[in-house]
């Protein structure tokens, strides 16, 4: 047996799993301390269905703490960004475009040295021992605890990332972390460069809260390896997430579409979740959510992180109403519904107020709510119904029908009926399907460099990256007879010389428990 776990920005939902087989589920708040309200999660999860934590082979946990520690800019380390490409790219030093709230909030210090590849793998100059020396110096010298290293074209060639690093790191000791971006980010200088100096300012508190996690998990009696799931719907390990916790941003709305992949058993569908906050609408394709191709804004910073394409909408259970115009959200009261809603002694209208009026829901005291004008109550739910179809026709890449799955306990909103699409499947455990979704993760690895083909040697240059792709997932913990390639990318760049072309390969594999426990 295993345990996912999910924690939103109202609810955290944990879920027994026995393989791939729903043992059991529960919902609750989610605690101002995270960290609690996932020891509270397990616990719960006890009292429904009882279990010896020798029978736990592994705990799945998908988290918000990085993503709200960026976005409230707290906790954050002391950070330098130190770019190679001199004598190029001094128009737009590092941090250019970051909000200056967010700047301070790092102590951000940026640097421009010598190095840095063309695409081809030419060097654009030499790197310089004696400046790098000088920068970790200063670097030293202004108390910054965390760097971030980018190098042009490093997807291309890391080389001279990996020997900055290797001097960086004997100048500043060990008590100094240090993030590379070809480890991290894609194609495009800045915004790769951005998500590695995001990934640098939280490596501090990575070591935090999975050495949290991890204690509060053995508390439990459960000794079983914990993993943490990531933005392209695949699993981490303690040390890793240590490393990238930029990985697990978008891990919400990736564990909520591949746990209404397997409870609805429609691997390409329109999932629409939604939660206490917000509803987020994506598309499965082949059992993964479909990831965008544009940049990805973090916190007001560009990035290119491995995101999913989810839009999202501020509705959800705890989303307030105005009783004058009968729209829904974007505010909500979050976390606190069950003091603020009506149906719970609270003064504040609700949507779950609204669903409870409408006969959809059964919690708190229907009495509460019996004063609401029935058809005040049918316009509001109409209002959501129109939105969210709205949405799901925005995200369609085609004309043609599509089927729409509704997960997550604000599903009770939707109609059985969704204007457009039709009939709207509600998945046994469709509440908990965000935990389901952490808990059936797989292990990923994923390719994506430019290389300069060789006339007749596209065949020969491609199957090398499928099979470093494959390689890439093994290494990560994926059970070798289960690893697939499971997306695919081959873009020329006619405007480079040398057949250089884009590729990008995913490969996932089951989990080899086996092996890890």
């Amino acid at each position: 047996m295993h345990i996912g776990i999910d924690v939103g920005g109202t609810n955290t939902d944990a879920v027994l799993m026995d393989g791939r087989t729903p043992l059991a589920g529960v919902k609750n708040s989610t605690s101002p301390d995270v960290t609690a309200g996932i020891v509270s999660a397990i616990e719960a999860l006890r009292e429904a269905r009882s279990f010896e934590g020798s029978e736990i082979h592994a705990v799945m946990i998908g988290t918000t703490h990085f993503i709200n520690a960026l976005v409230q800019a707290k906790r954050l380390a002391p950070t330098a960004a130190l770019r190679l490409g001199l004598p190029a790219t001094k128009a737009l030093p590092p941090l250019v475009d970051w909000p200056e709230a967010l700047i301070e909030a790092i102590d951000a210090r940026s640097y421009l040295a010598h190095g840095g590849y063309e695409f081809d793998g030419r060097p654009i100059s030499p790197l310089d021992v004696a400046e790098l020396k000088g920068i970790a110096a200063d670097m030293a010298a202004h108390g910054v605890r965390s760097v971030a290293i980018s190098s042009v074209f490093s997807p291309v060639n890391h080389d001279v990332e990996t020997r900055a690093a290797a001097i960086l790191a004997d100048e500043l000791g060990d008590g100094v972390a240090i993030s590379l971006s070809h480890e991290i980010g894609r194609i495009g200088l800045l915004e790769r460069e951005n998500a590695t100096i995001i990934n640098a300012a939280l490596r501090e508190l990575a070591s935090e809260i999975v050495d949290g996690l991890t204690s509060a998990v053995r508390a439990q009696g459960i000794e079983a390896p914990i993993f943490l799931s990531q933005n392209d719907g695949t699993l981490m390990d303690e040390d890793y997430v240590r490393l990238y916790p930029v990985a697990t941003f978008a891990s919400g709305p990736t564990n909520s579409m591949r746990g209404a992949a397997l409870t609805s058993g429609l691997e390409t569908c329109a999932v629409v979740d939604i939660g206490g906050t917000t509803a987020d609408i994506g598309l499965l394709v082949n059992g993964f959510p479909r990831e965008t191709a544009n940049e990805v804004k973090v916190a007001g910073v560009r990035t290119n992180f491995r995101m999913p394409d989810v839009l999202s909408l501020g509705i959800g259970g705890g989303s307030i109403v105005d009783t004058e115009t009968a729209e829904v959200g974007p505010e909500s009261v979050g976390y606190r519904l069950t003091t603020e809603a009506l149906v719970f002694g609270g003064s504040t209208l609700t949507a779950t107020d609204i669903a409870v009026a409408a006969g959809r829901a059964q919690v708190g005291d229907p009495a509460k709510v019996a004063h609401l004008d029935p058809a005040f109550v049918q316009r509001v739910l109409d209002r959501i119904a129109e939105r969210v179809a709205e949405a799901v026709d925005r995200m369609r890449t085609s004309p043609d029908p599509i089927p729409v799955v509704a997960v997550g306990g604000g599903s009770i909103l939707l109609p059985d009926e969704l204007p457009i699409f039709g009939a709207v499947h509600r998945p046994e455990n469709y509440a908990v399907a965000n935990a389901i979704g952490a808990s059936i993760a797989q292990v990923g690895g994923e390719i994506d460099k430019v290389y300069a083909v060789e006339p007749g040697r596209r065949d020969e240059a491609i199957a090398a990256v499928r099979a470093e792709a494959v390689d890439k997932a093994i290494a990560a913990g994926a059970s070798p007879s289960s690893v697939a390639i499971v997306d695919f990318d081959e873009v020329p760049i006619p405007y480079l010389p040398g057949n250089a072309t884009r590729i990008r390969v995913k490969a996932v594999g089951d989990l080899a428990m086996e092996v890890r426990v």
